[in-house]
């Protein structure tokens, strides 16, 4: 087992100094570190191997020394013998060399300057070349300089795009054509940056100019409106700036910088950006426009700067979508004006409901249909601004109507609330032509004469029409049929009489100082307006020719409006002629002690009476009716106040002295009732009202009260109308209670049986008086 791991030990030596032998020296070093990886004590073997191939590697050198070292020596004999004749022949060598120097030192030198100069021709003839190919380039580069200055930027690009595809590859080689190269992007966007630049310059002076442009582009609507004639926006603003001698239009409206700026970005290739950009800063001075003032609402002018900015910006948007390729889209501009309509209607919404001045909301009118008219004329839809002026008209009537309220009032203040006195004929004409008044039996009279209606009719009426007259007015170039515009006219006229004017003449009818007097002119003012409500009518059907028989034709409710007014005045007649009948009764002094009456009525009753008696003259004018409620009014409130004052409470003791006088002052009213103070009444029927008082009072002047008790409850009764009660209360202010100045004092010395049947009576009574209770 030794011997083969000895012999396979050697085999490896062997291998390793071959590989040694043969291997590149700065290779051996894995080989001999595959030695020291082998077995213990190979090295010290593969050591002694070295060392016996070490010497046989000596001898064969040895041997190779010793068999050629004869011809060595023989070889250097012979180089000694030649060396006398190598050193003749290196002297002739170097004496001809130094005689052909000094030969050809000449020709060598014009050699040289022939050479020099074939280089140089050479050269010049390659620079000339070069420069034929570079002096092109140099030419167009120079071009684009001068075309960048000039700002002409889209021929520069066009410039820029021969240098980059034809000339700069010619001699692309050239380090000054890659510095060119290396320099036109940066005067792409140095190009792209001026013209965006002058887009911005440009959108600025457009804002600052839209007020100019819309002003101009309302006026030509307005002249065509007027004249029918069309004109070209552009024209007419030239025309204008010229009369004002200040810029031309082209001068205020430069596209240019649009049209330049959309050509350069599109052959850059970055178009859809400058539309985005183009895009959102419209948008931004859409909004910006569209911001009203605060205090616009106080003048038309604020009104009007704020169309023609938003006039002027849409006709700009208009120019600039049919005058570019796909800057604009239509989409885009209805986009904008849709956000601007309502923006507009809003604003103009909330800006009108502030204002109370009916001239200022025409003017706005007219501004509204001007502007609508004016985008209209481009295109723009309108139909929400026409919906709007509806909603504007309605502000109108309302600060229309506040103006003639304020009118109405002030008639009503300055009016004398007499006839009118008419002196002459013309006196007469002036009035009937402001209103239509027709009587025959008036127009008989001789002058002087009066009209049974005060001044403020006829104010009245005219003032209803100046009314119709300025609802007209909002009504016109709203685009509607006169049929509708009817109707408009009829419903305003109705919310003036029904509303304005009938609560002016409910404020003027319970007004403190309007007396009487003023109350029976007022009725008779009012039934001559209802009169003239049908000339209203033919009044608005002049104006509109539409008949008032028309299918759902609105006709006038001023009839209603002065029945009602009628009514309330009449029922303030009633109130205030009660309230001086109470004044009257207040100035009563009776003396409820008294023994026995004086012969004669009351004194304040005789002055009511008397008060009654002239307020019913002046009543004759009154219709029948009217009179004859308010006389019978008047009277069974004087007849419950008296028995009022007869039953009080307070007082305790009544005599029939004073029930003899108080007999006396109802003798005095029943007298009034009887003598007609107001005519038509039948029969006695203004005398019943005071038949509770004259019953009363009869029963207990006659002491009737067997046939008062017998007969009470039969409709045949003599007493029907004296209600237990109220003979108890007055005939317990009568009994003996203080044993002094009582009629019964005489009856208890005559006849003490009498006052046992006063004790029976009021028994009885309060017998009817506790079924009567029960009853109920």
């Amino acid at each position: 087992m030794a011997e083969n791991e000895s012999v396979e030990c050697i085999t490896e030596h062997e291998r390793i100094l071959q590989e040694i032998e043969s291997t590149d020296t700065a290779c051996v070093g894995p080989t001999l570190r595959s030695v020291y990886d082998d077995q213990p004590n190979a090295h010290k073997r593969f050591m002694e191997k070295l060392e016996v191939r070490i010497r046989n590697h000596d001898r064969e050198i040895e041997k190779m020394c010793n068999f050629h070292h004869q011809g060595f020596v023989d070889a250097i004999t012979e180089l000694l013998k030649v060396r006398a004749d190598a050193e003749k022949l290196m002297g002739q060598v170097t004496d001809t060399n130094r005689r052909l120097q000094d030969a050809g030192r000449e020709v060598t030198a014009q050699t040289e300057e022939v050479i020099r100069c074939r280089i140089q021709q050479r050269n010049m003839t390659t620079t000339v070349e070069r420069l034929q190919l570079c002096i092109p380039v140099l030419e167009m580069y120079s071009k684009l300089k001068e075309q960048l200055e000039s700002k002409r930027h889209y021929a520069a690009l066009k410039t820029m795009e021969q240098l980059e595809k034809v000339f700069i590859p010619r001699v692309s080689r050239y380090r000054f054509c890659q510095i060119m190269a290396d320099n036109l992007p940066k005067l792409r966007e140095d190009i792209k940056d001026i013209s965006m630049s002058d887009l911005k310059d440009f959108l600025e002076s457009i804002r600052k100019h839209s007020d100019k442009i819309g002003e101009t582009a309302m006026k030509q609507a307005e002249y065509r409106y007027k004249t029918g004639k069309t004109l070209a926006l552009w024209t007419l603003l030239e025309e204008d700036q010229s009369e004002e001698e200040v810029l031309t239009a082209q001068d205020l409206v430069d596209f240019s910088p649009v049209y330049r700026c959309l050509h350069i970005y599109t052959v850059l290739g970055d178009r859809e950006t400058f539309e985005n950009y183009y895009r959102k800063q419209r948008r931004k001075q859409a909004r910006l426009v569209l911001q009203p003032q605060s205090n616009m609402q106080e003048t038309v002018e604020g009104y009007r700067r704020y169309f023609n900015q938003i006039v002027g910006f849409f006709l700009v948007e208009d120019h600039v979508l049919h005058s570019t390729q796909g800057l604009l889209t239509r989409a885009f501009t209805d986009e904008l004006w849709n956000m601007a309509l309502s923006k507009i209607t809003a604003v103009l919404r909330t800006h009108s409901s502030y204002c109370s001045d009916p001239d200022l909301v025409l003017e706005l009118k007219n501004l509204i249909v001007i502007f609508a008219d004016t985008l209209q004329g481009y295109g723009y839809p309108v139909n929400r601004l026409f919906d709007l002026l509806y909603e504007i008209r309605d502000q109108y009537n309302e600060t229309l109507l506040k103006k003639w309220a304020l009118v109405f009032r002030e008639i009503f203040e300055l009016d004398n609330y007499s006839p009118i006195p008419v002196e002459t004929e013309e006196d007469y004409k002036s009035v009937i032509s402001r209103f239509p008044f027709h009587d025959a039996e008036i127009e008989k009279q001789d002058f002087p004469k009066k009209l049974p209606m005060s001044q403020s009719v006829p104010q009245i009426y005219v003032q209803v029409k100046e009314f119709i007259y300025a609802s007209l007015k909002f009504s016109e170039s709203l685009h509607r049929s006169w049929t509708e515009i009817d109707d408009m006219l009829r419903k305003s006229t109705n919310l003036l009489l029904t509303r304005t004017l009938s609560g002016c003449l409910q404020n003027l009818i319970k007004k403190p100082h309007i007396g009487l007097t003023e109350l029976v002119q007022i009725i008779i003012n009012t039934t001559h307006l209802e009169q003239a409500c049908k000339y209203l009518e033919d009044f608005i059907t002049n104006i509109t020719n539409i008949s008032p028989e028309t299918v759902h034709t609105t006709r006038l409710y001023g009839l209603s409006t002065f029945k009602d007014a009628r009514h309330a005045a009449e029922g303030e007649i009633y109130t205030k002629l009660n309230q001086k009948i109470d004044e009257f009764i207040q100035l009563a002094d009776y003396d409820w002690g008294m023994p026995e009456s004086d012969g004669q009525a009351s004194g304040y009753l005789m002055d009511l009476i008397n008060f009654l008696r002239s307020t019913f003259q002046v009543f004759t004018h009154l219709p029948g009716k009217v009179a004859q409620t308010a006389c019978m009014s008047a009277c069974k409130h004087l007849s419950t106040s008296l028995m009022q004052m007869l039953l009080d409470c307070e007082l305790k003791q009544i005599s029939m002295g004073a029930v003899q006088q108080f007999n006396l002052d109802v003798i005095q009213c029943e007298l009034f009732a009887s003598s007609e103070p107001v005519p038509g009444f039948q029969g006695d029927t203004l005398q019943l009202a005071f038949i509770d008082l004259r019953q009363l009072l009869d029963l207990f002047m006659v002491w009737d009260w067997s046939t008062y008790l017998a007969d009470y409850g039969q409709p045949t009764s003599k007493y029907l109308r004296v209600n237990p009660s109220t003979a108890l209360a007055l005939l317990e202010k009568m009994k003996d209670t203080s044993k002094k100045n009582n009629i019964f004092s005489q009856f208890r010395k005559n006849d003490r049986d009498k006052q046992k049947l006063i004790e029976t009576v009021v028994k009885q009574l309060r017998s009817l008086v506790n079924g009567m209770s029960q009853h109920s």
